[in-house]
């Protein structure tokens, strides 16, 4: 289990430095203060998810931690490049505040039906 969560760690790093080293070619238009707060948010959400639930679970049942790290790294890597694409494209359509309007509702719709709607805990 600590291969892989270091895995998940090294995987983050990897990502942000991927992106540090594409953004060399634009120093002069990169946002550091965006870039850092993409970095934590990322970091912070992505720990003890189920991507990282499922890394361990691979890497316990294989004889190569190196395999399920590449893996989960290139798939994080897909996944973040999928989301930065579709955020610029919805951009150009819709305005920033209407956007963090969208999604400040959803994660509210999120929340309350974790914190109302969710009765799995009292079935069981």
């Amino acid at each position: 289990m600590v291969i892989s969560q270091e895995s998940k760690v090294i995987g983050n790093f990897l990502f942000v430095s991927l992106v540090f080293l594409i953004s060399l070619i634009s120093l002069n238009n990169m946002d550091w203060h965006l870039l850092g707060l993409s970095f934590i948010t990322v970091f912070l959400s992505e720990l003890g998810d189920k991507s990282q639930l499922a890394a361990i679970a691979l890497s316990g049942r294989s004889n190569s931690p190196r395999a399920v790290f590449f893996g989960t790294a290139a798939a994080l890597l897909l996944t973040s490049l999928l989301g930065a694409l579709a955020g610029g494209a919805v951009a150009e359509f819709l305005p920033t505040r209407l956007l963090k309007a969208i999604a400040a509702v959803g994660f509210a719709i999120l929340a309350a039906r974790l914190l109302f709607f969710n009765d799995s805990e009292s079935q069981e």
